[in-house]
């Protein structure tokens, strides 16, 4: 027998049967890092000063809401549960409204006004919404 033939094959490494997992575990930190610094962008809003009352949280369905935004100025947002809101004027508000009813009944409609706003615009669009067909508005307010 060739003596070099014989050191080689004694030589041979064995598969090793460990897993190496300090990239994965560096990976998953880097992805923890970018969702942390990430989230807080995915929820902004307008900002509105709602007002404070006692009143029973909404059971979150499996449906967004869709809600009517009024700002300190009177300008009228629609966010039909894409969390995006969009400027809108009345007859826009009634038609997105609808469409999204529509789309999926039984959603609610909420009316989430700023504290400055006068009353009697905040019922004006009331009005509207039940004018236009809308089975119940609800009113949002911030926890006391």
């Amino acid at each position: 027998m060739n003596p070099s033939s014989r050191g080689s094959r004694g030589n041979r490494r064995k598969p090793m049967a460990e897993i190496n997992v300090v990239p994965y575990i560096d990976v998953s930190l880097v992805l923890l890092v970018i969702f942390m610094i990430t989230s807080p962008l995915l929820l902004t809003g307008v900002n509105v000063d709602l007002p404070r009352a006692e009143s029973k949280a909404i059971e979150p369905g499996k449906d967004p809401p869709v809600v009517v935004t009024i700002k300190a100025g009177g300008e009228l947002l629609l966010d039909t549960g894409n969390h995006v809101d969009v400027p809108v004027n009345a007859e826009a508000l009634r038609d997105g409204v609808l469409a999204a009813i529509n789309e999926k009944p039984g959603r609610p409609v909420l009316i989430r006004g700023d504290k400055a706003v006068e009353y009697g615009k905040v019922i004006a669009v009331m009005a509207s919404l039940k004018q236009a067909g809308v089975p119940s508005v609800g009113l949002m307010t911030q926890p006391e």
